[in-house]
């Protein structure tokens, strides 16, 4: 019997994942976030380094505040632990090498220390490559390949750019491999890259192709409530009240089903964060129409 699968970027299981599963990673994306979030979170960082990111835009699905509770960093170091054993004794496990690299992800994006953090995240770039040479289709490792480019480019301002654009690489070959991975993380991601990044000529951000790669989040993994989370603060951004309030009763529809599917301590942090930004949502549902710029319009 799989036991559920949790948010911080899918914790590593002891026992190996059926490869049934291997294809639904289960938590958080990035850029920001988790593999729940996206590496958005790191982007904004990058960013703001550059001196690129854009004054007023609302910061959706940003990381969050403060140090990670001390149970989770157990827990992420636990699984980071046992990961790296695990790849130490099966070197040429393609599903033990990106597992590990889940795992770097994981840890790296809890972390607070710059040095830690791109040393760790470094690490499940080099496992991410290596299972590459072996195996160029695997779905999994140009997806936490992106991932953890998310969490370097957080650390540096020279050279972060090129890094987003090969992430925006990374996550598309993933997603020809395997659009379900991750509940659907490579569009969730794609989606957040574009909504998150300003636009040409500066970087790839494209407010049509993050609706696209969004509402695809949605369609293909309508059961996770990251991917409505991710869409509903979008229409926020753009001020789609209309569409706002329509999307949010398919929210309210999956809700109760996710509550019981995702469960555990591992889900623990992902639902505080997903409580937390749905009241927010119905919180600007409620509020006074704002006015629209014809920029908004567009």
């Amino acid at each position: 019997m799989d036991l559920p699968e949790g948010p911080e970027s899918h914790l590593i299981p002891l026992m190996p994942l059926p490869s049934a599963r291997a294809t639904a990673f289960g938590k958080t994306g990035a850029f920001g976030m988790l593999s729940h979030r996206a590496p958005v979170g790191c982007l904004l960082v990058v960013l703001a380094l550059l001196g690129l990111s854009q004054p007023g835009r609302a910061q959706t699905n940003a990381p969050p505040s403060g140090p990670a509770h001390p149970s989770q960093v157990e827990r992420l170091n636990r699984v980071y632990g046992t990961a790296k054993s695990r790849l130490g004794k099966e070197a040429t496990n393609d599903e033990a090498a990106w597992q590990f690299a889940r795992a770097c992800f994981d840890l790296a994006d809890i972390s607070t220390n710059d040095a830690a953090k791109e040393k760790v995240a470094n690490e499940g770039v080099t496992a991410c490559r290596q299972l590459l040479l072996r195996d160029p289709k695997s779905a999994a490792a140009h997806y936490y390949l992106a991932m953890n480019l998310g969490e370097v480019a957080s650390t540096k301002s020279l050279g972060a750019l090129s890094i987003v654009s090969e992430m925006e690489i990374e996550f598309k070959k993933a997603r020809e491999l395997d659009d379900k991975f991750d509940y659907a993380g490579p569009d969730r991601n794609l989606g957040m890259l574009y909504l998150q990044a300003p636009g040409w000529p500066f970087s790839v951000g494209d407010r049509v192709q993050a609706r696209q790669h969004l509402l695809r989040a949605v369609q293909v993994a309508p059961e996770y409530p990251e991917n409505h989370l991710n869409l509903l603060e979008a229409y926020i951004q753009w001020k789609q009240r209309d569409t706002l309030a329509k999307d949010a009763e398919n929210l309210k529809k999956i809700w109760p089903e996710a509550k019981k599917q995702l469960t555990g301590e591992a889900w623990d942090s992902a639902w505080a964060d997903w409580e937390k930004r749905w009241q927010a949502i119905q919180a600007e549902l409620h509020a006074p129409p704002a006015t629209l710029t014809p920029h908004d319009r567009r």
